[in-house]
């Protein structure tokens, strides 16, 4: 998110004369209203100032060391700026809501560190500005909103720059992709020649000027001639089909493949900026958009511009006044679709926002079918869905109604010319200046120029849609992922070490979820990682398995910098059971043997059975072979858990992780899991997160996170004498499963009195 505007140059003369040799500027926000007029103002942020300036005029400063409560507030059609200075509460600046709000919210958080740091007696003048990784969501040039889930502006896109991409994409298929171009070429000169052939059939043979019939052998041979040159191009017509299939499905293939792999590639916090709808969309409808338009509509509007550009000079040697009247309707027409070019693409663009929002709304309620079940919102959610589909269907009707209005209309001007060659072109054939072939041919070339203008017509619709998929595509293709291996990664042998020093990191550089974070694990420890929601813990996680690179400090196992090791062999000797247990569609045994996909039948039993999950899977209607269903919603949560940690241990990993992982097991399975879990973590680096204690009796070490600080580190009995946070959450559940336990003793005993009492009244019933 852009957090430093430039200054015009009025006002930067203003702010420079302003402040002192001692003042840093940090950030330089707009603002867009002032007295209840909309204007182009900054607000400049120095380490100390606030300045607010409109025209190269300051219209005011105001301090930032000593000033509080700053915060935004959304009103009635605009946001504003606030903060309480020298004990008031003042209003800094007023900005349209939307737009500048989230800007504002960060310098909130900017003005809060200086005063902290400030208090702390920290030189102000080294603090770096921070940043704000949040992608902005209008075009910085235009200021239109960026296309949704993007940072692709429609309006401002380089039209130029996306054709030099593709066309270096086709490296290596372009002499198949160049193949119908070289069918167009013939395929432009065989328009030619046929009027010819006809014209001259008409001469010569069905209405002779001279009214000499040539012989019939003659007009068989042009007939053969014509009927040959119909079955050429047919023939040319299949074999270019041929080679675009193959064209097209080779190029859509590697495109979809390039995508998919750089989908692969990218950090877990750009696939998070976007929803799986969004990701689909774009390796399945955008490559196929896009193969659409290199394969079929690419060579036709080459066709259509060669025949434009050699009808002419032909038409002008055979007859220059009439070709003179091929041009009488242009200029009109050429001004029309220049009037209404940008309210079609408007309009295109419209309707594929409307189509958008409506795909992803149908991905979002299918994927939260069941919480819409179980609240019954299956009408309300009927609504959503039948409302989006009317405004997108509105919008395509619309649009209907006007294409279908305007084109034709456009088609009729075209043609205007043509009805006038007509009309003098019979005057002539009547008075006998030109012959009744000749005015064919004259007309069948008209209409070939007539052919692409009237072609253009349908061309904003295609460009617009193109340029927009192909914009998405290589917005994917080019990002930089967040987290990658240096030039040369080290493949190593880990032995399950793990060196966490200094660690400080924050989804936002300015908001840390973990500060200074220490910590040294031998191999084959057991630690168990605790604390209270929001502590850290599974950030922490994250950062070993390198899913995010840390902001300051440095992560090491086996005295290497996991930043040196390349992912895949870093992650490729892990195993982690996570909080969110996933499951792929497929059956029980592809589950467990994901993580070793060439695992033999006998390694996934014995990781069944460590795992406690054989009995249960025997007792399934095909046993290993029986399908999970859509992410496993056919077991228990119990139950997809074990085969997570299944697949876990079949993988037989060096460090393993994890993550709240007998939370949806019942007290009985939990300790069959725990018993299961005694044997595995043997002989290997083990981070267990749990927020039920019990299981984490066998930890070797505690980590205690507090608010992203270590807070205690030992073992049970240390920290239980300490009694400090980790004492205070083991007496918080044993007083919670003590009143559980009460509970349940007093449910039974009333449930046992009351049979009693029924016992006793039915006994005295019947005597």
């Amino acid at each position: 998110m852009k957090l430093m505007y430039d200054l015009p140059e009025a006002d930067k003369a203003v702010l420079d004369a302003a402040m002192d040799g001692e003042e840093k500027l940090m950030y330089c926000l707009p603002f867009t209203i002032y007295e209840d007029k909309f204007v182009k103002g900054y607000m400049a942020f120095t380490n100390t100032t606030m300045y607010k300036i409109l025209d190269g005029k300051l219209l005011d400063t105001w301090p930032i060391i000593g000033s509080s409560d700053f915060k935004t507030e959304v009103m009635y059609g605009c946001c504003g700026f606030y903060a309480k200075v020298n004990g008031s509460d003042t209003l800094i600046c007023q900005f349209v809501s939307g737009r500048d709000l989230p800007r504002y919210a960060v310098i909130v958080k900017a003005c809060e560190i200086l005063n902290e740091q400030h208090q702390k007696k920290v030189d102000i003048k080294t603090l770096k500005p921070i940043t704000n990784s949040t992608p902005e969501r209008f075009c910085p040039k235009c200021g239109r909103p960026y296309i949704n889930a993007t940072t692709i502006c429609p309006y401002c896109m380089d039209k130029k720059e996306i054709y030099k991409k593709l066309f270096a994409m086709t490296k290596g298929i372009r002499l198949m992709m160049c193949f119908p171009f070289v069918v167009a070429v013939f395929s432009v000169i065989f328009q030619f020649v046929v009027p010819w052939v006809e014209g001259k059939a008409i001469n010569e043979y069905i209405n002779p000027s001279n009214g000499v019939h040539g012989p019939m052998s003659g007009f068989v041979v042009i007939v053969i001639a014509i009927v040959s040159i119909d079955l050429f191009q047919r023939a040319l017509g299949v074999a270019q089909g041929r080679f675009s299939a193959i064209a097209g499905n080779k190029f859509t293939l590697m495109l979809k493949t390039l995508l998919y792999e750089k989908l692969q590639s990218l950090s877990l916090a750009s696939i998070q900026r976007r929803t799986t709808g969004d990701l689909m969309g774009r390796v399945n409808n955008d490559t196929s958009v896009m193969q659409t338009f290199v394969v079929s509509q690419l060579p036709t509007y080459f066709i259509q511009a060669v025949t434009f550009v050699l009808a002419l000079p032909v038409l002008a040697v055979m007859n220059w006044r009439m070709c003179l009247f091929v041009f009488v309707p242009i200029p009109l027409v050429v001004f029309i679709v220049a009037k209404v070019w940008d309210f079609v693409q408007d309009r295109n663009r419209k309707l594929w926002v409307l189509s958008t929002r409506t795909g992803y709304l149908l991905h979002d309620i299918l994927n939260g079918i069941r919480v819409v079940k179980c609240f019954g919102q299956e009408e309300r959610e009927i609504e959503r869905f039948k409302e989006s589909s009317i405004r997108s269907s509105d919008q395509s009707e619309s649009n209907a109604k006007i294409f279908d209005t305007i084109f034709p209309l456009l088609g009729l001007l075209i043609r205007f010319g043509s009805y006038l060659i007509l009309l003098y072109g019979n005057m002539l054939v009547f008075h006998r200046e030109m012959e009744l072939g000749t005015l064919h041919q004259i007309n069948s070339y008209a209409n070939m120029v007539y052919a692409p203008l009237m072609y253009i017509t349908f061309i904003p619709r295609t460009i617009s849609t193109f340029m927009t998929s192909a914009s998405k595509v290589f917005e994917i293709l080019e990002e930089e992922p967040d987290v990658q291996d240096i030039g040369l990664p080290i493949d190593i042998s880990i032995e399950g070490e793990i060196d966490v020093k200094n660690v400080t990191f924050g989804y936002e550089s300015y908001n840390p979820v973990l500060e200074n974070v220490s910590v040294h694990i031998n191999p084959g420890e057991m630690i168990g990682i605790v604390g209270h929601s929001g502590s850290g813990k599974s950030t922490l996680i994250n950062l070993i398995m390198r899913l995010y690179d840390v902001n300051e400090g440095e992560i090491k196992i086996d005295e290497v910098n996991i930043k040196d090791i390349s992912q895949t062999a870093l992650r490729g000797q892990m195993g982690v059971v996570l909080q969110e247990t996933f499951l792929f569609s497929g059956t029980i045994q592809d589950n467990i043997r994901y993580s070793k996909p060439f695992a033999t039948e006998e390694e996934v039993i014995r990781a069944a059975k460590a795992a406690n999950a054989h009995d249960f899977i025997m007792k399934m209607p095909e046993g290993y072979n029986t399908l999970v269903g859509e992410k496993g919603y056919s077991l228990s949560g119990g139950e997809r858990q074990r085969i997570a940690i299944a697949r876990a241990i079949i993988h037989d990993p060096k460090i393993l992780i994890l993550d709240e992982a007998t939370a949806s097991l019942d007290t009985e399975t939990e300790k069959l899991i725990q018993d299961a879990l005694t044997k595995l973590v043997k002989n290997r680096t083990t981070l267990a997160i749990a927020h039920r204690l019990s299981t984490l009796r066998n930890a070797d070490k505690l980590l205690v996170l507090d608010h992203g600080r270590v807070s205690e580190f030992g073992t049970h009995a240390e920290l239980l004498k300490n009694k400090g946070i980790y004492w205070k959450l083991v007496m918080a559940q044993r007083k919670m499963n003590q009143d559980v336990e009460r509970a349940q003793a007093e449910k039974a005993a009333a449930e046992k009195a009351a049979a009693e009492k029924a016992a006793a009244e039915k006994a005295a019933a019947g005597a």
